[in-house]
């Protein structure tokens, strides 16, 4: 029996610590494979540290001036500190993933819908980052845009297989090299341009396309999606407290520099045509002798990979919650997928796709924080159903806010309106209907 259990652990072990790990795609993480402070905080502190950011950042300063812009840039990653933080804290918790949170409160069919939904959406966001690897290189490089999408689709593919330690690697990798070569474009351009730090801060914008409200709703939509799925990846944290720990690397650390040091090259004259390509600093660093340009390719690859394999990996995970499949087949088919969607050009609409994910997706993690922080006394102990419909009618309400709210109210964040309602309407539907039946032992 002695040497039966020895095998056994031995076999578990090697599982769990292999170079293809145990992701715990169809279960909760249990305690003994959580991992540390450090680890689960580097997958999310890299995530926001991107070169996509920075092109938001500079939109956002070009429209309304360096110091609106911050403000505006620091509202909305408050607004997903709050947000994210407390899906978070649900996550570490449990251990369970985004698509096993969403069935407590949506219903175990129910779940899919906004499970489904979201693990697809997040394929545009991948979809996105292969494009920009693309073009990005084209424009400093003259690469063709297929060869670099295609050179950053295999490599990005890799690091999502591997799993949440390739996550947490490149988190490690990625955010020093990001502050780095962002502090050298930023003195490249200061030496161009002839402007200084302290001029920035008086930088007026010349942009007229966008308002407070619409900045601040750019900054929560770049995270709504996979910030409501924060859950696959601080399930792995020891406890709420540290996942929201974690979290809060990203929001408001990270999300925060990585827009503000956008906004920072186009203040100080770095940006080429800032209305469309914002504060994106990769054509400051080429041009300075090949070891350079060198080290600004790598960056590419590093600093994007750490975004797309990311997507890849929530879009992955929930999808293999929800059917019988495995991660990490489903992250090399959805990766095609990803890549086609790329080529066909429809990632170029960014500004489009950021006001489908406001409006769309935060009333969905609005309605689970209701649910299971909120009124937790309440629902804890309630017997499972195949659908919830008051969460998917809040859900529905939140969103149908949101967009009213863009239409019909400019100056208002259309994220906020829409989990302000999705909330209030659950929490009307849960107070209204009898109380829940406890589950018999």
């Amino acid at each position: 029996m002695t040497t039966t259990t020895s095998s056994t652990d031995r076999k578990q072990q090697h599982i769990e610590t292999g170079p293809l790990g145990e992701e715990y795609e169809h279960e909760p993480v249990p305690t003994h494979a959580r991992r540390g402070l450090l680890s689960v905080s580097s997958v999310w502190f890299g995530f926001p540290m991107n070169l996509g950011n920075a092109v938001f950042g500079g939109v956002i300063v070009y429209n309304l001036g360096f110091l609106t812009g911050a403000a505006a840039i620091l509202l909305g990653n408050l607004v997903l500190f709050a947000y994210v933080g407390a899906l978070s804290w649900l996550a570490g918790r449990t251990g369970e993933n985004f698509s096993h949170q969403a069935a407590r409160t949506f219903g175990t069919l129910g779940a899919r819908i906004p499970a489904g939904f979201l693990s697809t959406v997040v394929i545009g966001w991948y979809s996105f980052q292969i494009g920009l690897s693309g073009t990005t290189l084209q424009e400093a490089l003259g690469w063709t845009p297929l060869l670099g999408a295609l050179v950053g689709g295999v490599f990005y593919t890799v690091l999502t297989v591997i799993g949440i330690r390739a996550l947490s690697l490149i988190g490690l990798v990625a955010t020093p090299l990001f502050v780095v070569l962002a502090g050298v474009a930023v003195w490249f351009a200061l030496g161009d341009g002839g402007a200084s730090l302290g001029s920035a801060l008086s930088y007026e914008g010349v942009g007229h396309t966008l308002s407070f409200a619409a900045a601040t709703s750019i900054v929560v939509a770049g995270f709504s999606d996979s910030g409501t799925m924060t859950a696959d990846f601080t399930r792995w944290a020891k406890s709420g407290r540290a996942a929201v720990g974690a979290a809060s690397c990203a929001f408001p650390f990270a999300n925060s520099v990585s827009y503000l040091i956008g906004g920072l090259v186009v203040a100080v004259g770095g940006a080429v045509d800032p209305a469309v390509n914002g504060g994106g600093f990769l054509g400051l660093l080429t041009g300075h002798g090949p070891l350079l340009t060198f080290v600004a390719v790598l960056f590419v690859f590093v600093n994007l990979g750490s975004v797309a394999s990311h997507c890849l990996y929530n879009g992955a995970v929930g999808w293999s919650a929800i059917t019988p499949l495995g991660m990490r087949p489903l992250a090399i088919a959805l990766s095609v997928l990803g890549l086609a969607a790329a080529l066909t050009g429809v990632w170029s609409l960014f500004l489009d796709w950021l006001n489908l994910l406001g409006i769309f997706v935060p009333p969905i993690g609005a309605v689970l924080i209701t649910d299971q922080v909120f009124l937790r006394r309440r629902t804890a102990s309630r017997t499972s159903r195949a659908y919830r419909v008051s969460a998917l009618v809040a859900w529905a309400a939140g969103a149908g806010a949101a967009t009213a709210a863009h239409y019909l109210l400019p100056g208002f964040v259309d994220a906020v309106i829409g989990m302000i309602i999705a909330c209030g309407a659950y929490m009307a539907a849960e107070r209204l209907a009898p109380a829940p039946v406890a589950q018999a032992a």
